[in-house]
């Protein structure tokens, strides 16, 4: 694997927006994919428990996690894992995998007890992906299936 990872900084906000914009037309081949509204990411770069993982390759960045902490009186605590991209020519090189791992051990640094994330039902590889790591289906939302791993 010629990847490395790390937290992402506002500088990679564009080439995290393509990366994003590349993953909803692989998912909404027909849509017309505009990208983040302004100001969107800006959350994830302020220092607080929300933040990027970027891997890059070849000194371009080639896949993005955003990791979202979740700590609600009403609900144990959890991470909401909601945007995940890995440029085509990257796939099937673990890179999904590493990042899908650095966040596992982040919730579980945080003391989080739970994982989640959404899969688009017609995504038959990441949900097997996601399946083989140890996560389970948890609710159907639409065209979505919201998978979580609970974690030890």
């Amino acid at each position: 694997m010629d990847f490395t990872f790390r937290k992402a900084t506002a500088d990679d906000k564009g080439r995290i927006n393509e990366l994003f914009i590349e993953m909803l037309r692989a998912i909404h081949p027909a849509d017309e994919a505009g990208g983040y509204e302004d100001g969107y990411l800006d959350r994830f770069f302020t220092g607080g428990e929300d933040w990027v993982c970027v891997a890059e390759k070849d000194g371009r960045v080639a896949a993005f996690l955003s990791i979202e902490v979740h700590r609600e009186p009403e609900y144990p605590d959890y991470v909401y894992l909601d945007d995940f991209s890995v440029t085509a020519e990257c796939r099937g090189q673990g890179a999904g995998t590493e990042l899908q791992k650095i966040a596992e051990r982040y919730a579980y640094d945080a003391g989080v007890t739970a994982i989640l994330l959404p899969v688009e039902r017609s995504n038959d590889g990441a949900h097997r992906l996601y399946t083989r790591m140890g996560y389970e289906d948890d609710e159907m939302q639409g065209d979505r299936i919201r998978m979580i791993k609970k974690l030890g």
